[in-house]
């Protein structure tokens, strides 16, 4: 994880913005997306970063994140990606066992979307 990246995180903890074990879980995921060859940068993984922090400080705060409808372009780009949606689950199932922040299908698929954009970034 890049210096950018870690300061994101950072601001986010200290501004308050994210519960610690937020922080903490996020960290964590990233930590193992670059342990498993991935660059983990500010360009690669700001916006996942923000978004899911922010989803699951929503969740644990009680707030309702809104469903919608996966539009037909977003269902076949993660068609194309089922590494990407398959990891993003696994994500949602370790939020809901650590942090009892359920994902809704529509966040899962955000992820998953963050994520198929990340696996398509240059390994280190």
């Amino acid at each position: 994880m890049d210096d950018q990246l870690a300061l994101r995180i950072r601001l986010f903890r200290e501004g308050g913005q994210v519960a610690p074990e937020v922080a903490d879980f996020v960290t964590a995921e990233l930590t193992a997306l670059e342990n498993e060859g991935r660059t983990v940068t500010e360009e690669s993984a700001g916006m996942l970063t923000s978004h899911l922090m922010m989803a699951l400080t929503r969740l644990i705060g009680g707030a309702p994140i809104t469903e919608f409808l996966t539009d037909e372009q977003v269902a076949a780009e993660l068609a194309d990606h089922p590494e990407a949606v398959e990891r993003a689950r696994r994500v949602s199932a370790r939020a809901r066992t650590e942090l009892g922040a359920t994902l809704p299908e529509s966040e899962i698929n955000f992820l998953a979307m963050h994520l198929a954009v990340l696996a398509q970034q240059p390994s280190h």
